[in-house]
């Protein structure tokens, strides 16, 4: 029997490279024009971002300037989920992001499925917040890969540890 290859199917998320996003995007609020002298926060806890500001408008203003540093920094969007905009105290308006990590269950399931209808020699196997997959041709492989990235799952994912 030939050598079995495999990798993972990951999603995680450089909080380095969020945190760099954020600096950039409080230097660029800073010298905005529209947006100087605003009461307007931006911050990051563990897993989660929460944006303030006075009005929607510079709400929508600080959301765009974060997404456009984060992918400048090859943060993937699709790594973070935004809740809606909500009243915050003084009549600021708060929303918030989490940032993604690990592979859902269901989401995981999802994956093995799609994987499994495709009828390639692989073996697809759960493990905790990431996904194994092992066959003997690098081919099989190659196209589950090739599958994984033209399918939206709604989460990002990578492909680590091909050997």
């Amino acid at each position: 029997m030939a050598d079995e290859s495999s990798f993972d199917i990951v999603s995680k998320i450089d909080l380095a490279e969020v945190d760099n996003a954020i600096q950039q995007t409080r230097k660029e609020i800073a010298t905005r024009f529209d947006l100087k002298g605003s009461l307007i926060e931006i911050t990051r806890e563990e897993r989660n971002i929460t944006l303030l500001a006075e009005d929607k408008m510079k709400l929508r203003s600080l959301d765009e300037i974060l997404r456009q540093k984060l992918a400048r920094r090859g943060v993937p969007l699709r790594g973070l989920s935004f809740s809606e905009p909500q009243a915050a105290a003084m009549g600021h308006i708060r929303q918030s992001a989490s940032i993604q990590e690990g592979i859902p269950t269901e989401k995981a399931r999802e994956i093995v499925k799609v994987i499994k209808d495709t009828k390639l020699r692989v073996q697809t196997a759960i493990q905790g917040d990431q996904l194994r997959v092992r066959g003997t041709k690098k081919d099989d492989l190659q196209g589950v890969i090739k599958l994984i990235r033209e399918k939206d799952f709604g989460i990002d994912v990578q492909f680590t540890n091909y050997r």
